[in-house]
């Protein structure tokens, strides 16, 4: 057993940079470092047709055509854009057409500003999922109205991280962790820990500071966590934050600072911090309703810590100045 053991905290880690942010994949019990290379090219692929920060990829071409005509995708562009427009008909906060409000904001970018209303009303008029056209047959997009975007920035992140776990226990790895700039899965037993758990740390969501103010402890599963402070503005003493309201225009204004939501799929994660962030507080049912999804924890603007579905004695608070609710 110990020489089992010995093999299978053995690990290999690399740092690398895509989709706008740091990637950390680690894998334990193999020295093959060829599997973190395909991981790191399939992110690059998924990043090369999904995004929407280039002059070139499928995306794109989809936007480009607004207006105008229909655009053929490929299955995953498709299926990723399928999934992203059904979500946002639900009209929960999440909106994968919420790209032109998003632009005329820029929070994060050096040209952020405070829009005038005219000009939000303007976006609003082209920023409705309920209008996209998606044809199941010919795998094509339509959007009716020039000017209208897809964005599916707030949903590929869960993906990739999903095919690349997909990709890596096609070769056998049981253990590992992938990290996409925040949106984290952990694969199997954390076999490097006595008790076998994950052991993962939730930023202050008041500032960019990076620090810690809590950890948990997990078992296999997918770790999202959405917040205030990873962009925002400030104007006239003021704070906006870049989670914007698609039905309001502006940043969702409410007491939450952060939310993390533990799932099977990352890709869940990505959806359910959304609603849970735009419901403004734990919804009734929503762990019956979500059966792949394990729980969340809550931090609210006045330092307030609230986890649902988890076990609290696995919440370790590192910051004396938060404090269970």
């Amino acid at each position: 057993m110990e020489k089992l053991d010995k093999i299978a905290t053995k690990k290999i880690s690399k740092r690398y940079r895509a989709l706008g942010t740091v990637i950390d994949l680690t894998i334990y019990g193999t020295t093959d470092e060829q599997l973190l290379e395909d991981g790191f090219h399939l992110i690059k692929h998924y990043e090369d047709i999904f995004t929407v920060n280039r002059a070139q990829s499928e995306l794109m071409k989809v936007n480009e055509a607004a207006g105008i005509n229909a655009v053929q995708v490929s299955d995953p562009v498709y299926q990723l854009t399928k999934i992203a427009v059904e979500k946002s008909q639900e009209h929960f906060g999440f909106n994968a057409a919420i790209g032109p409000l998003v632009k005329l904001w820029h929070i994060g970018f050096s040209d952020a500003r405070l829009p005038q209303q005219s000009e939000i009303d303007e976006r609003l008029e082209l920023i409705s999922p309920d209008e996209i056209i998606l044809n199941d047959e010919e795998f094509s997009i339509f959007l009716p109205k020039k000017g209208m975007e897809i964005d599916l920035g707030g949903i590929a992140k869960g993906y990739i991280a999903d095919r690349v776990q997909d990709l890596w226990r096609a070769h056998g790895i049981s253990s590992g962790m992938i990290n996409l700039g925040g949106n984290l899965i952990l694969m199997g037993e954390a076999p490097h820990q006595k008790n076998r758990k994950w052991r993962v740390g939730i930023r202050n969501p008041l500032n960019n500071n990076g620090i810690s103010i809590a950890q948990i402890l997990t078992g296999e599963s997918s770790v999202v966590t959405s917040g205030i402070a990873e962009r925002y503005m400030e104007v006239d003493g003021k704070s906006y934050h870049h989670i914007i309201d698609p039905e309001m225009g502006y940043p969702h204004n409410n007491q939450i600072a952060s939310v993390t939501v533990l799932s099977k799929r990352s890709i869940d994660g990505e959806i359910e911090t959304t609603r849970l962030f735009f419901a403004d507080q734990p919804i009734e049912d929503w762990l019956e309703n979500h059966p792949d999804v394990y729980g969340a924890i809550f931090i609210s603007r006045d330092k307030k810590i609230k986890v649902v579905g988890i076990p609290q004695s696995q919440v370790y608070i590192a910051d004396s100045s938060f404090e269970f609710e």
